[in-house]
This record gives structure tokens, C-alpha cells and sequence, in this order.
């Protein structure tokens, strides 16, 4: 539907008829009327046939106005009602991505793969689900960074997800500043729902902040965390000796990412493979369910710029008109002059 968002300025496009109008009538003064380009045009008292604004520049100007006018009056384009979420969380991924992340004991379509690229599947449909939430990323090995912060750009934090490379952050895996930088990142928000995901495949071994701590401020800040521990319990490692059974999970901190689920309200998960990482996200999903308020608005596309960039054009068509008139008359006269001289 097109509407003005200023239907009033459309009044001063009479500004021109009623300057006109109380303009006072100009005195009548008889004087010869030579063409223009005569040898006596110049001289005072003599008026040059043709001086006259042509109708079709006159035309052009008052067209000129009235879309500056209609620019002015800010045309929109109001679409249909579309529903918007008022209430979701702020929710914080965190996901580790040292280089133990690179152990090959995932398997997808009968092809192994290793586990951040198993994370990174099952989180491209567990963020496309989100909608009404914030969501933020946050990747961490020797130190955490915020890859995303919180935002309602879902598309943007599965494209950084994606991105993200092993060892990027550093080799080691420092869980309490993660954590911590992930608690003063949902703490800015005014939100009571405030949620973290963690996912890691290790125990701490850096960082200046201990997961216990950094648990404690978490619960004192009221974000509830999900702890995930990734990585299969045994796989078959072959040798110049022969294969053997290996746990390649051995470092996994199990005790560890319990405590912090348990003292923060949240769950802690084990993904053995990525059908249970699959399902796990699938549990977060239900257990932190996105409550929706209906509030609707109207899509607004701003128009203005069409008018205005036609009466931009408008202005320049008659400028270079008047100069080419301008350069033809200067042109005409001196040769008038030496016909008469």
C-alpha cells in the first residue's frame, strides 16, 4: 500500500502560484524590439526578441518542483502485518576448537569425519531453529573469543560457525575464560532468559579463570549452562604392529562439565557420535522452548529516493539545456555583428 508519511508538505507546491500571484504587475515600457543577435540589441532601451523562457523549460521546472515536493512529502511502501518475537533467550554458544578437536572418531554418511566438523553440521540446522533468540558464538582454545556477539542476524553466526578453523584460538583449552567472557557477554543483556551452550572434547588446561569460578559467576549472573562433552569412547587406531583399540576420549573432563551444569540449573550431555549430538541439541531445543508474543509491524520501504533522483536529473537536463542555449546565442551574435558592420 503507498502512503506519505508527510501528507502536508503537498500544500507548498502552491508556493510558486502564489508567489506569482502577489508578485506586483510590471510596468508597461514601450521600446523596439530588435532579434536577437542584432548589431543594436546591445544598446539600452532595446529588448532582444526571443529573451523569453520557453514554454517547454517552464514546463520541465514546474515538473521539477512538484516531485522535490512529492520527495518531501516521503511516498512509502507499507507492507503486510508480519509477526515478531518479543520474548526468546540470549543464548551463547561456546565451542571449542583446539586442535584435539581434529580427532577423526565421528562418522556421517559412512565416511569419517572429525568432530568440529561433526559440531559444525548439527549447529547449521540447531541456529536456523532459533529464530526469536539472540544468539552469539563464541570459539576458545588457549583463549576465548567472540566471534559473534548477540545478535537476531541467525545467517551471520552460521556463517562464522562455518568458518571457524582448528587452532585458530590456540592449542591448549582454557574452559573457565570462556565461560567467564560468556557470562559478561549475556550480563550486558536486560534479559532474564540467559543461556550457554558449551561443547568441548578436553579438560581445562589454560586460562587465567577456573571453570569452578568461572561457574560461580555464572549462577550469581543467572545464566544456565549446557555443558556437551564430544568425542567417541573407543575407535580402532591402526599401526606398523597391527590396529588396537584406543579411547580417544581419555582427556574428556566428565566430573568437571557435570558440576558446571548441575550448579547453574542447566544439563551436561555426552555425544559418543552425531546422531547423539544431533539428539542433544534436539533436547536444548525442547528444554529451552522459544516463547513467542505476538507483535505485529509493517515492513516500511522508503520511496523517496525516486522522486528526488528524478528531479536531480530533471535539474541537470535544463542546466545543460541553458548552456547550450547560452553557447549558441554567444556564437550567433558575433556573427550577426559583421553581417551588419
Amino acid at each position: 500500500m503507498l502512503s506519505l508519511a508527510y501528507p502536508w508538505v503537498l500544500v507548498i507546491a502552491l508556493l510558486p502560484l502564489l508567489i506569482q500571484w502577489r508578485r506586483p504587475a510590471r510596468r508597461q515600457v514601450d521600446a523596439p524590439v530588435l532579434p536577437t543577435g542584432h548589431w543594436l540589441s546591445g544598446l539600452p532601451g532595446v529588448s532582444r526578441q526571443g529573451s523569453a523562457t520557453p514554454w517547454w523549460r517552464k514546463l520541465l521546472l514546474a515538473l521539477l518542483w512538484l516531485l522535490l515536493v512529492l520527495a518531501l512529502a516521503r511516498p512509502q511502501y507499507v507492507g503486510e502485518q508480519v509477526q515478531m518475537p518479543l520474548t526468546g533467550r540470549d543464548l551463547m554458544l561456546v565451542v571449542d576448537i583446539s586442535p584435539s578437536m581434529d580427532e577423526r572418531d565421528m562418522v556421517i554418511q559412512g565416511r569419517s569425519i572429525n568432530r568440529l566438523q561433526a559440531v559444525k553440521h548439527v549447529l547449521n540446522d540447531f541456529i536456523s531453529r532459533r529464530k526469536g533468540d539472540r544468539l552469539g558464538l563464541i570459539l576458545f582454545g588457549t583463549e576465548p573469543y567472540v566471534q559473534a556477539p548477540l545478535t537476531f542476524d541467525l545467517e551471520t553466526v552460521r556463517a562464522l560457525m562455518r568458518e571457524s578453523g582448528l587452532g585458530m584460538a590456540g592449542r591448549a583449552t582454557a574452559i573457565g575464560d570462556a565461560i567467564g567472557l560468556s557470562v559478561k557477554r549475556l550480563r550486558e543483556r536486560p534479559q532474564e532468559q540467559r543461556v550457554a551452550v558449551l561443547l568441548t572434547d578436553g579438560a581445562n588446561t589454560a586460562g587465567e579463570i577456573s571453570p569452578d569460578k568461572a561457574t560461580e559467576i555464572a549462577a550469581a549472573a543467572g545464566v544456565r549452562l549446557y555443558t556437551i562433552g564430544i568425542g567417541a569412547d573407543t575407535m580402532v587406531q591402526r599401526g606398523l604392529l597391527g590396529s588396537r583399540r584406543v579411547n580417544p576420549s581419555r582427556d574428556l573432563d566428565e566430573g568437571l562439565l557435570t558440576r558446571m551444569a548441575q550448579a547453574t540449573g542447566g544439563e551436561y550431555f555426552r555425544a559418543r557420535s552425531l546422531p547423539e549430538l544431533e539428539m542433544i541439541y534436539e533436547s536444548i531445543n525442547q528444554l529451552e522452548a522459544i516463547e513467542l508474543e505476538g507483535k505485529l509491524y509493517r515492513p516500511v520501504t522508503e520511496l523517496f529516493v525516486w522522486p528526488a533522483g528524478l528531479a536531480a536529473g530533471l535539474w541537470l537536463f535544463v542546466a545543460l539545456a541553458s548552456l547550450a542555449a547560452r553557447r549558441r546565442q554567444s556564437r550567433a551574435e558575433p556573427a550577426e555583428g559583421a553581417q551588419h558592420g
